[in-house]
């Protein structure tokens, strides 16, 4: 770890008028100043590095050169530290590490005397570490401080072989082949004494095997095995025994009870048929009075429908006949009074008409009917030509005279005709129609 080094490099100014060899100079003095700095953080770092020492969670430190008070007041030449950090003095303390990791131990022990006389070999496998309480922690430091793992994992394995033998010696071969589970537990209960003074703690402990050289567990087991195929002939031959026995009891159940289910069977079966019988006679009873029922239904059906058809013949008739025959009546009439009505006022209008139209001519005079035909004299001559000219001949030969006189005389009959129209019709009107085309031609000289 390096601390940054500052260098301050001083301009001198021309115009303050300082002096350069006096800048150089404060320059250089900062600069030792930063160097001086930085070797003093240096050193710094490396002491603290060399003296202050941290301790891990799988490990405790031991602190040693110095009197230390424990908690009852009694006084140690060590401290021991678990977890934090601490400072070592120096030339006063020496700091030691102690693992607390776990550590395999093979213990093995063969003819171990049992309960009874009978060597066996037993193999088990323990984890074995130094122990955690501060107060057996110690008696592990005063022991195996600076010791290596293997010679700590030697000590646990002797101890532990001698307490295998103290246990192996209360237990009959039965009890440590059989019960394992509990072979371990005592020899973790006897174990604890001895390993609380070393400073040790035993973790877990399993039996792995154990066997005998005079064959004693192996000749047991066969004795077992032997009492126990004998149990399992007894038990097949009573299980036999028992199955016929059993199947006796049930065929003859079995045979009980299919004649009391034959003979129930046959009561069902009569039941079922008197049952049966009752039913289809009250079922041919409901039938006929069904049938009844829908024949007196269908009649008041029919009754019912004949007086619908009645009535809707009436309504069809009504509808077709004598609706549309008073309806074209009453249009009939309505129409003749309309026509009527009609007819009747044009005969009222025209009526007032004509007996205006002749009150004027009273009152004009013979000088009133001239004046009306002249106004309606180009509207006659029209008519008057009109009807000559609509006059077809078909065949035309001429007897006498040239042609050219004949041709001028046919010529000339179309006006004569004109003039014989315009005679008939002053007969009619009364007035004398070429008079008063003549009065109309002097008029304009």
């Amino acid at each position: 770890m390096h601390a940054p080094i500052i260098l301050l490099v001083a301009k001198p100014n021309p115009e303050s008028g300082l002096d350069p060899t006096s800048s150089v100079a404060d320059a250089a003095v900062v600069l030792g100043l930063a160097v001086g700095l930085v070797i003093a953080f240096a050193i710094f770092v490396v002491v603290l590095q060399r003296f202050l020492f941290i301790c891990r969670p799988n490990e405790v430190l031991v602190f040693s050169g110095r009197k230390h008070r424990l908690a009852d007041g009694a006084q140690s030449g060590y401290k021991i530290l678990r977890g934090g950090r601490g400072l070592k003095k120096p030339f006063v303390e020496m700091v030691h590490t102690m693992d607390m990791r776990l550590f395999p131990v093979e213990v093995t022990v063969h003819n171990a005397y049992s309960k009874g006389g009978i060597p066996l070999s037993v193999h088990a496998i323990a984890n074995v570490k130094i122990a955690s309480d501060e107060t057996v922690l110690r008696n592990a430091v005063e022991r195996f401080l600076a010791a290596t793992p293997h010679q700590i994992a030697m000590v646990a394995q002797q101890t532990l072989e001698g307490v295998l033998r103290e246990v192996v010696a209360q237990l009959t071969p039965e009890e440590v082949n059989e019960d394992r589970l509990k072979f371990a537990e005592s020899l973790i209960e006897n174990a604890r004494d001895d390993f609380d003074k070393l400073g040790l703690e035993l973790d877990v402990l399993k039996v792995q095997h154990v066997a005998d050289d005079q064959k004693y567990l192996e000749n047991l087991g066969r004795g077992r095995i032997a009492m126990m195929l004998r149990d399992a002939a007894n038990a097949e031959n009573a299980a036999n025994q028992a199955v016929a026995e059993a199947q006796a009891s049930a065929r003859q159940g079995a045979e009980t009870a299919q004649k009391k289910a034959e003979t129930v069977l046959a009561l069902a079966r009569n039941n079922v048929r008197a049952e049966m019988a009752k039913l289809e006679a009250e079922a041919k009873q409901i039938e006929n009075e069904a049938a009844i029922a829908s024949e007196t239904a269908r009649m008041v059906a029919e009754q019912e429908l004949q007086s619908l058809r009645r009535e809707l013949e009436t309504l069809r008739l009504q509808c077709e006949v004598i609706l549309p025959a008073e309806a074209q009546r009453k249009a009939a009439e309505l129409r003749a009074r309309g026509d009527a009505a009609t007819t009747l006022e044009n005969g009222k209008a025209t009526a007032e008409a004509l007996r205006l139209i002749a009150t004027e001519w009273a009152n004009a005079g013979h000088a009133g009917k001239e004046v009306y035909v002249l106004q309606q004299l180009r509207t006659l001559v029209k008519v008057a030509a009109q009807r000559v000219s609509e006059t077809e001949i078909a065949d035309l030969q001429v007897v006498t005279g040239a042609e050219e006189n004949a041709l001028g005389a046919v010529i000339a009959s179309y006006p004569s005709a004109i003039v014989k129209v315009l005679a008939e019709m002053s007969g009619a009107l009364g007035i004398d129609v070429n008079a008063l085309l003549g009065s109309a031609e002097r008029r304009p000289q």
